[in-house]
C-alpha cells in the first residue's frame, strides 16, 4: 500500500510540472530546501603514513612457520625480500628441518598456499611478519635422517674433529691425493691419535 501511495503522489507532481523544460530554464538555488552537510565517520584505526624508502631499500619481512603436529616446528626466517615465493620458503625449511619440498605445505589462515605465491600477496601493506602453519604430509616419518656430510657441515671449528665423519672424510681426501690406500688410512690414524694425544693433555 505504501508503494502504491508513493506512486500516486509521485504522479500528482509529475502532472503538475511542465512537460518540457525551456533551454533557458534556471532553478533558483534559493527555492531548494535546506540540507545539512553530510560529515563521514571516523574511521577506527587512523591511517598510517607510507613510508619512504631510500633508492635501492626494499622493504623486508620476518617470516614465521610453526607446526603444532608431528613433527613440531618453530622456525623464524628473518629479512625476506617481498617476491620471496613459497617455494623458496619450502626450501629453506627444507635446509633446515630435512623435510622433503614435495612434502609440505604452506597454510595461511587456514588456507593453502600455491608455490607461485610471493609474500607480498599474502602480507598487508604495513604488517612486518607474516605467520604461516606448516603441514607436513606423512609427518615425521617424511623427515629425511641427516647424512654424514649434513654432520660435518654443521659441526664447526673443533666440534668438527669429535665426528667420525671428519676422519673418514680426511682419509678420502688423503686416498685422492696420494692414490694409495694404505698410506692414507695410516697417516688418517697417524693424525687422528696425535690429535687426541694432545686433547689429553701431558
Amino acid at each position: 500500500m505504501a508503494e502504491a501511495a508513493f506512486a500516486k503522489t509521485f504522479l500528482s507532481t509529475l502532472d503538475s510540472r511542465p512537460i518540457k523544460l525551456s533551454a533557458d530554464h534556471v532553478e533558483d538555488a534559493k527555492s531548494f530546501p535546506p540540507r545539512p552537510p553530510y560529515i563521514l565517520p571516523r574511521m577506527p584505526n587512523p591511517m598510517s603514513k607510507p613510508k619512504t624508502l631510500l633508492p635501492g631499500q626494499e622493504r623486508s619481512l620476518t617470516v614465521t612457520l610453526k607446526s603444532l603436529r608431528n613433527p613440531p616446528l618453530d622456525l623464524k626466517l628473518t629479512s625476506q625480500p617481498l617476491n620471496t615465493s613459497i617455494l623458496d620458503i619450502k626450501t629453506k625449511v627444507a635446509q633446515q628441518t630435512g623435510i622433503p619440498v614435495d612434502k609440505m605445505k604452506i597454510l595461511h589462515n587456514k588456507r593453502p598456499l600455491t608455490d607461485s605465491k610471493v609474500l607480498k600477496d599474502v602480507a598487508g601493506d604495513s604488517d612486518p611478519r607474516v605467520e604461516f602453519s606448516v603441514m607436513v604430509m606423512g609427518g615425521a616419518a617424511a623427515v629425511q635422517p641427516e647424512s654424514k656430510e649434513d654432520v660435518v657441515a654443521k659441526a664447526s671449528g673443533w666440534d668438527a674433529l669429535t665426528t667420525d665423519a671428519f676422519w673418514d672424510d680426511l682419509k678420502g681426501f688423503l686416498q685422492q691425493r696420494l692414490k694409495d690406500e694404505a698410506a692414507a688410512a695410516e697417516l688418517g690414524t697417524l693424525f687422528k691419535r696425535s690429535w687426541e694425544s694432545s686433547r689429553s693433555g701431558p
